[in-house]
C-alpha cells in the first residue's frame, strides 16, 4: 500500500477527488459528501456562484460571464485553488468547524496508480488548504479493492477494473500491493462522446448539454446487449437548421459505435494478464474480475468483458463509491494487515 494502515487509523477524514464526482468520508460519520466535481464562477468578479449538483445543472445553460469549471481531471487536481474552494463549499461551514477542532487534523486521499509527483503534490496541497496538517495518499486501486470487499492483504490474486469518467485502470493485486497495472485512456466520457459523434454524423443531430447523459438516453432497456429495444427516440437540435428535432435511432448502430472505445479496455486486460505471474493468473480463472467506478454501471459492459475474456465478471455492490468507502474502512480500522509468524530459528 502507499501508506501503512497504522497511519490511516489516525486520519480524521478522507477525500476521493474524481473527474466526475467528489466524495468525502468523515471518521465516525460515514460518507457525508457525494457531489459532481463542478463549480460555477463569475468571470467578471471571480465569485463562486454554485458547486456540485447545482453547478452541474448549469453546464451549457449559462450566460457569457458565468463559466462552469472542473478542477479535477482524471483523478488529478488541475486547479488547486478552485478545488479548495469547491471542497470548502461542499463540506459546509458546520462540518469544517468540527474538523478544525481536531488536534493535528489528518486527511487521507485517493491518488491514481500512475500519478506523477506533481499530481500527488497537488492533491496534498488541496487538502492542506482545508486545514489538514498531514495528508496520507492511498493508491485508488487499493482503496477501491478494499471498498468492494476483495481480500487485498492475502497472498492470492484479485483483479480489479476501475472505470472512471476519463480513464480506466486495470490491475492485479496481491499481498496489499499492485502486481501489474495498466491505464487505458477510455472512460465514461469517451463512450458518451462516441454516441454523440454517431448521432451527429449519421443523423445530423446534436444532443442537448453535457448535463444530459447521452448514453442514458441512447441505451435504454437492456443497454448495449442485443436484447435491448430495436429503436430509441432521441431528442436534440438539428445541425443545419438549429431547430429541435427527434429521430429514431437504431440501437444496433449505437452498440457498434460504442464497441470501438470498449475494445481498448479488452486490450488493456490482455496486457495486464500477459505481464502477470502464471500462478496469479490461475487464481483469476476462478475469482474473475471485479468492476468498480461510476462507468462500471454502463449497461452490458460486464457481459462484453465476460465474452471477451472468458472470465467471470462481477460489478461491485456500490461501484461508484468503492474507493472512498475503502478509505473509510481503513481509517475505521476494519481492515487488518496480514500477520506473518516469524520462523523459530
Amino acid at each position: 500500500m502507499t501508506v501503512s494502515l497504522e497511519q490511516l487509523h489516525r486520519c480524521h477524514f478522507a477525500v476521493d477527488l474524481g473527474a466526475a464526482r467528489t466524495r468525502v468520508y468523515v471518521k465516525g460519520a460515514g460518507l457525508v459528501v457525494d457531489e459532481p466535481s463542478a463549480a460555477a464562477v463569475n468571470t467578471r468578479t471571480g465569485a463562486l456562484i454554485a458547486v456540485g449538483e447545482f453547478a452541474e445543472k448549469m453546464t451549457g445553460r449559462t450566460p457569457e460571464h458565468i463559466r462552469v469549471v472542473r478542477p479535477v481531471s482524471g483523478g488529478t487536481v488541475v486547479d488547486i485553488e478552485m478545488a479548495q474552494r469547491m471542497l470548502r463549499n461542499l463540506i459546509g461551514e458546520k462540518l469544517r468547524r468540527t474538523l478544525r477542532r481536531k488536534p493535528r487534523l489528518r486527511a487521507a486521499a485517493c491518488t491514481p496508480h500512475d500519478a506523477d509527483p506533481l499530481a500527488r503534490r497537488a492533491t496534498v496541497e488541496t487538502l492542506v488548504g482545508l486545514g489538514a496538517r498531514r495528508v496520507e495518499l492511498v493508491d485508488t486501486l487499493i482503496a477501491a479493492a478494499v471498498g468492494c470487499g476483495l481480500p487485498v492483504e492475502q497472498p492470492e490474486a484479485s483483479m480489479i477494473i476501475v472505470c472512471g469518467a476519463a480513464t480506466t485502470h486495470i490491475a492485479v493485486l496481491s499481498l496489499g500491493a499492485v502486481v501489474t497495472a495498466d491505464r487505458v485512456p477510455v472512460g465514461g466520457e469517451a463512450i458518451d462522446q462516441a454516441v454523440v459523434q454517431h448521432l451527429r454524423q449519421q443523423h445530423e443531430l446534436m444532443l442537448p448539454s453535457q448535463s444530459v447523459r447521452p448514453l442514458q438516453l441512447a441505451l435504454r432497456g437492456n443497454g448495449i446487449t442485443e436484447y435491448g429495444p430495436v429503436q430509441t427516440e432521441i431528442h436534440g437540435r438539428d445541425v443545419a437548421t438549429g431547430l429541435a428535432r427527434s429521430v429514431q435511432v437504431d440501437t444496433a448502430a449505437v452498440r457498434l459505435a460504442i464497441h470501438t472505445p470498449l475494445t481498448a479496455v479488452l486490450d488493456g486486460i490482455g496486457r495486464v494478464l500477459r505481464e502477470c505471474p502464471p500462478d496469479l493468473v490461475a487464481d483469476l480463472a476462478d475469482r474473475g474480475i471485479t468492476m468498480v467506478g461510476g462507468s462500471a454501471l454502463l449497461p452490458g459492459l460486464d457481459q462484453l468483458l465476460r465474452d471477451g475474456t472468458g472470465m467471470p465478471v462481477r460489478i461491485a455492490e456500490r461501484p461508484d463509491v468503492c474507493a472512498v468507502q475503502g478509505l473509510g474502512a481503513m481509517m475505521e480500522g476494519k481492515i487488518q494487515p496480514l500477520v506473518l509468524n516469524p520462523l523459530a530459528g
